[in-house]
């Protein structure tokens, strides 16, 4: 009875939740990164040198740390219905505003100002979906989610630079076009964000009763067995040393992970004489790797029910991805290496956003995703920067992308050392069936 009970409640709170949860963190990181494709024409418009465009786009990531945390217990205590809703209208305001930046210093303040918008919309989600799925679907959960980064990325590669193709309409310049054209529906999603969410199981009208009492029941349990190894303040959480060492493996992950994104359409194009379009496509090929990896890792992930080794498998891929990608620049092979390397970031998400709930619980996770969140994010700053830097340096893109596979390689170090968590959850319900049969 359970176990049929279980799927029908799962089979509905996964269509319910996950296809809208995946189309607004599609259009939403569309607008996050659709400026490493306006780069294309946009540097030489607003006289931006490669270190200028690196620093300017990574302040997002400074507004991201300063306002992660307050973001995150706000929509802990006001539900995530309304507080979700208003981060992608405000988000959709200033991703649309880019689109009139003159020069570097306006657009860093613009970039800072969508990262104070869009704080909390990542953590806020990885939140939410614990109110509604057990431990077990955690890694699952999220590598569904998160799939549509990748997705983003590759559909938006193509999409973007059509976009930028049509410069001149309404005389616009084509990157002032992508931005208003990909800005203003999440503004638009973003109201609709206010009528299908549900805050909570209990609230959902799409279970049935027997189905609300399951689910709640279940994550409760799950909750109490937490709790009952120890709970932890919004404080506490945030300073444990289990949380900042989760914080330094995501701070080497993401700063590698966006370090490569925000100049992979320009590393493309200097493999060969490519139109701006034929970048677009070319730019979907990692992250169509990386699509498939992040689904089938949260799978085996949850399949195995481990988490640790899992992430550190896919921290070493992502180091060698990157030291052949700079090791072969100039060639294709450099496409093959980053092509490997985003199959490490996008696989190293599912086990590793379903480690902090196996040790916190309401407004300490809260804290703990959203301050894990912000201190890796601000890899978002200094890995485009530091690209930039060698850029001009250089040369070429080859030095930023050693620096990277190191910091990646941190990662790697601070999960095989370190990251031995335990699941008190996991540990609950395998001793309850070594009893049952005595029972």
């Amino acid at each position: 009875m359970d176990a049929s009970l279980e799927a029908s409640t799962m089979r509905k709170v996964y269509l319910r939740l996950l296809p809208f949860a995946m189309f607004c963190y599609i259009l939403a990181y569309i607008d996050r990164i659709n400026g490493s494709f306006a780069a294309l024409t946009m540097r030489g418009d607003l006289n931006m040198s490669a270190a200028d465009y690196g620093f300017a786009v990574g302040t997002f990531y400074w507004a991201y740390f300063l306002f992660e945390v307050p973001s995150n217990i706000i929509m802990e205590k006001v539900g995530a219905r309304i507080w979700i809703a208003r981060i992608m209208i405000t988000w959709g305001i200033f991703a649309t505003a880019t689109a009139f930046v003159t020069g570097t210093t306006s657009f860093a303040i613009v970039r800072f100002l969508l990262g104070a918008g869009e704080a909390g919309f990542f953590p806020g989600l990885i939140l939410y979906f614990t109110y509604w799925f057990p431990a077990r679907h955690h890694a699952r959960i999220v590598s569904g989610f998160l799939v549509g980064l990748p997705i983003a990325v590759a559909a938006g590669a193509p999409i973007s630079t059509g976009l930028m193709s049509l410069h001149g309409l309404f005389g616009l310049k084509g990157w002032q076009i992508m931005f208003i054209a990909e800005g203003v529906p999440t503004i638009a999603l973003g109201l609709l964000c206010y009528f299908v969410m549900t805050n909570k199981p209990e609230q959902a009208s799409f279970l049935t009763p027997a189905e609300k009492d399951w689910l709640t029941s279940k994550i409760a349990g799950e909750r109490k067995a937490k709790e009952a190894v120890r709970v932890y303040t919004m404080f506490e959480s945030m300073w444990n040393p289990r949380v900042l060492l989760l914080a330094l493996n995501y701070f080497g992950i993401v700063t590698a992970s966006l370090g490569m994104l925000f100049f992979i359409p320009q590393i493309i194009k200097s493999l060969g004489t490519f139109t701006n379009m034929q970048v677009g496509w070319l730019t979907m090929i990692p992250y169509i790797c990386g699509g498939i990896a992040l689904v089938a890792w949260g799978r085996i992930s949850d399949k195995m029910n481990e988490r640790r080794w899992n992430l550190l498998l896919a921290c070493v891929l992502s180091t060698g991805g990157l030291v052949m990608a700079g090791l072969t620049m100039g060639t294709w092979w450099a496409l093959v290496g980053m092509s490997l390397a985003a199959m490490g970031f996008y696989g190293s998400k599912g086990p590793f956003f379903a480690m902090p709930p196996m040790f916190l619980s309401g407004t300490a996770l809260a804290a703990g995703f959203a301050w894990i969140n912000s201190i890796g994010n601000l890899g978002g700053f200094f890995g485009p920067w530091w690209i930039g830097l060698m850029k001009d340096a250089t040369g070429t893109f080859a030095g930023g992308l050693y620096g990277l596979a190191l910091l990646s390689l941190v990662s790697a170090v601070v999960c095989w050392l370190f990251l031995d968590i335990p699941d008190p959850a996991t540990a609950a319900q395998d001793r309850n069936r070594r009893l049952a049969p005595a029972q």
